[in-house]
């Protein structure tokens, strides 16, 4: 084993950088309530935090290390493909936003499962949506551990156990130490340091590659399908396009981890702040990390693994020390992500479950912070086990079906549940057992609806059970 040192030194400065700030939060944090300031930082987000942890816990493993991948392997319509999810900031804050806000301050929600007890006064809903949240954040939290594994490996010259195990210990203890706050500080710091590297890498690409004209005529060598809008073996069909404007634009309506944000900004200033900079800065991101993905086939042509792209690509094009601080980008979208949903994953677990069970422990304050922190370096643990064994070459479809699985339960819960006044619980546990049940079977046995992603057929199926279960609901109370 060869350790890469240039590129290790950058990375070492950032992550004890990133520590700093998991130890501030930790001193803001002894300030407040464990339960406000562990899990929702105290409601004290600005426009611009807002706007940059809403965007870093989007911007995955996924995003800087599959999406690249899928480019690579299909071409510029996959390019086309991701620009799908621009508008993701704009419609969870717009959509969410001061509703949400407004409804968790008013019933002293601190989680999404708090808010929909509150709105449904049905602990059956509240059970349901926190067994999803926990199996669909398991499969999703295992992608970025994948993601930083195969990052470290190719980088830094570590066998893909070890850096699998060095990404654990980092984010368990800095998610442990900071907490919510330290979670959205660091989300800040990590979005701009995501923002940096993609600049720099898209333009050491276009000048390792003689410019983008000749970067066309190379893939066009290689395969002319690679600019086409339908992709290599035309995977990019019209009804494949349809079904990503449902599952990463419209339906991120409903993904927990990312509408969370929408209860602890500061005031409607910050929000609409938070609505301009993240998209804008959504926008750059996923053009230049995708568009990257495609150049690269340029660049580096026979690559085995697609999800080795960006790693591969940062160290032929940016000199050592450069390809350092990059390193950072990706790190930082994969932590971005998982400390998000380890926090959510603690919460729900501890005061979702636990203190629904035991009301009278949340007196003890001491146990339930041992508790919350302690699951948090648990979960990791198991997370990075499950992450060592038999990797798939492209983490994009397994982050995708987890994304499926968390809107397909919680989509219509959330929308009607802000927007009609009438929603019940019947509705509400009717259209998360059907939606979550039909896009396990769909997704489990590969059934084929017109090339739909599972999610679409999902979502119709929990949207027809909401409104048949709301009905039957309402005559129940008449």
């Amino acid at each position: 084993m060869t350790l890469n040192v240039q590129i290790l030194i950058p990375l070492v400065l950032y992550l004890a950088f990133v520590f700093g700030v998991a130890w501030h939060a930790y001193q803001q944090r002894s300030q407040g309530g464990f339960l406000n300031e562990y899990y929702v930082g105290g409601r004290s987000m600005g426009g611009f935090v807002l706007a940059m942890t809403t965007v870093a816990t989007y911007v995955s493993a996924s995003s800087f290390i599959g999406g690249p991948g899928a480019a690579y392997k299909y071409g510029l319509g996959w390019v086309l493909l991701s620009m799908i999810q621009v508008p993701a900031i704009w419609l969870t804050l717009g959509t969410l936003g001061k509703k949400f806000a407004i409804y968790a301050r008013q019933t002293g929600s601190i989680t999404i499962n708090d808010l929909l007890f509150a709105r449904y006064q049905n602990k059956i809903v509240v059970y349901l949506a926190c067994i999803s949240l926990l199996l669909a954040f398991f499969g999703m939290m295992v992608v970025q551990f994948i993601g930083a594994g195969r990052l470290l490996e190719t980088t830094l010259g570590l066998p893909y156990e070890w850096s699998i195990a060095l990404f654990a210990v980092v984010i368990g203890l800095y998610t442990f130490i900071g907490g919510f706050r330290a979670v959205v500080l660091t989300d800040t710091v990590q979005g701009l340091v995501m923002l940096i590297g993609t600049v720099l890498l898209l333009g050491g690409t276009v000048v390792a590659t003689g410019g983008i004209d000749n970067a066309m005529t190379t893939l066009q060598a290689i395969d002319p399908r690679l600019l086409t809008p339908t992709g290599v073996d035309d995977k990019l069909s019209a009804t494949f396009m349809l079904s990503f404007w449902v599952l990463v634009c419209f339906g991120l309506i409903g993904l927990p981890h990312t509408a969370i944000r929408a209860m602890a900004y500061k005031d409607s200033r910050s929000l609409h702040r938070g609505i301009l900079v993240g998209t804008a800065v959504m926008t750059v991101l996923v053009l230049g990390m995708h568009l990257a993905g495609v150049l690269a086939r340029a660049v580096v042509p026979e690559l085995d693994v697609p999800d080795k792209v960006i790693p591969t690509l940062m160290m032929t094009v940016l000199p050592p020390f450069v390809a350092g601080i990059f390193l950072a980008a990706p790190m930082a979208a994969i932590m971005s992500s998982i400390d998000s949903m380890l926090i959510q994953s603690s919460s729900t677990l501890i005061k979702d479950l636990y203190l629904s069970a035991k009301p009278d422990a949340i007196k003890n304050e001491t146990k339930i912070k041992r508790y919350s922190t302690g699951f948090t370096l648990i979960f990791t643990m198991i997370l990075a086990i499950v992450a060592m064994l038999n990797p798939p070459d492209m983490l994009i479809w397994l982050n995708l079906l987890s994304f499926g699985g968390l809107e397909a339960t919680f989509l219509w819960v959330l929308l009607f549940g802000l927007y009609y006044k009438k929603a019940n619980a019947t509705g509400a546990i009717w259209s998360m057992v059907a939606g979550l049940t039909s896009y396990v079977i769909i997704a489990y046995f590969k059934i084929t609806l017109w090339d739909l992603h599972a999610v679409v057929p999902a979502l119709v199926i929990g949207l027809v059970a909401f409104l048949v279960g709301n009905k039957i609901g309402e005559r129940r109370t008449i």
